[in-house]
C-alpha cells in the first residue's frame, strides 16, 4: 500500500469484525505514529489502549448514562457554539448522508439517537483507543496532537485494519476519565476505534465527499 492508498483509503468505519487485534500490531502501529512531528519534540500524546472487562465496563456505564440521559460537562469545545456557512451545510451533509445510508429519515429521532449510541461501544470493535493531553499545554500542542491521531489511522491501513476517530467521548469525560484511569491534570481529547472493517455492514458503504481545490487553495504568486 502507497502511502496516497493509505491516505485517501482512509475512512471512518462503524462497523467491525469480532477478530481480535494482536496486541503487537496495536503496539507497532503506536510506535510508527509515535514519530509524528511536534514541536520542540516534545510529543504530547497520551494514549489508553481498551480491551477485555475494562473496555466492557465503560462500554456499559456510557450506554447506561445514555439511556438515562445523564449529562456530564465537557473539558473543551471540540465543535463551536454557533454553526456558520460553509461548514453548518458540510455538516448537515455529513450527518443527513450517513443517516440516509441507514434507512434512517430526518425525522426520526430515536434511530438518530440509537446510531449514536453505537459511539459508546467503539462500533463493536475489538480495540478502543482513548487520548488525553497535559491539560498546561497550549494549542500548538493540540496541533501536534492531531498529527498523532492521523499518523495512527494511516498506519492502521497500512496494517490491514481500519479505525474511526471519535469525539464523543469528549463529552463523557468524568465516567471515561474514572474507568480508564486518566490523570486529573489531562484533558480527554477523544477516542478511536480500532479494528478488521465489517465490509458487509451497510453504514460503511457511506463515503464523505471533499472540497475541490480551489475552495480551500489560493495560490500566492
Amino acid at each position: 500500500m502507497t502511502v496516497e492508498q493509505a491516505i485517501t483509503g482512509r475512512r471512518s468505519v462503524r462497523a467491525y469484525e469480532p477478530k481480535p487485534v494482536p496486541r503487537a500490531t496495536v503496539e507497532k502501529i503506536l510506535a510508527i505514529a509515535a514519530r509524528a512531528p511536534s514541536g520542540t519534540n516534545i510529543q504530547p500524546w497520551h494514549v489508553h489502549v481498551l480491551q477485555g472487562a475494562r473496555k466492557a465496563e465503560l462500554e456499559r456505564a456510557l450506554l447506561n448514562a445514555a439511556k438515562a440521559g445523564t449529562a456530564d460537562t465537557r473539558e473543551y469545545n471540540y465543535y463551536p457554539e454557533e454553526w456558520r456557512e460553509p461548514y453548518l451545510a458540510r455538516r448537515r451533509a455529513c450527518g443527513f448522508g450517513l443517516y440516509k445510508t441507514l434507512g434512517i429519515g430526518r425525522g426520526d429521532t430515536l434511530r438518530m439517537q440509537e446510531q449514536h449510541q453505537h459511539n459508546w461501544t467503539f462500533f463493536g470493535a475489538p480495540v478502543g483507543l482513548i487520548f488525553s493531553i497535559d491539560s498546561y499545554l497550549e494549542k500548538g500542542s493540540w496541533l501536534d496532537f492531531g498529527m498523532f491521531l492521523q499518523s495512527i489511522m494511516v498506519a492502521a491501513r497500512g496494517e490491514g485494519l481500519a479505525t474511526c476517530p471519535q469525539a464523543a467521548f469528549a463529552y463523557q469525560p468524568t465516567t471515561v476519565k474514572r474507568i480508564v484511569g486518566i490523570a486529573a491534570d489531562h484533558t480527554l481529547v477523544c477516542g478511536m476505534a480500532l479494528g478488521f472493517e465489517d465490509a458487509s455492514a451497510v453504514v460503511n458503504s457511506f463515503v464523505t465527499e471533499r472540497e475541490p481545490l480551489k475552495n480551500f487553495v489560493t495560490w500566492v504568486d
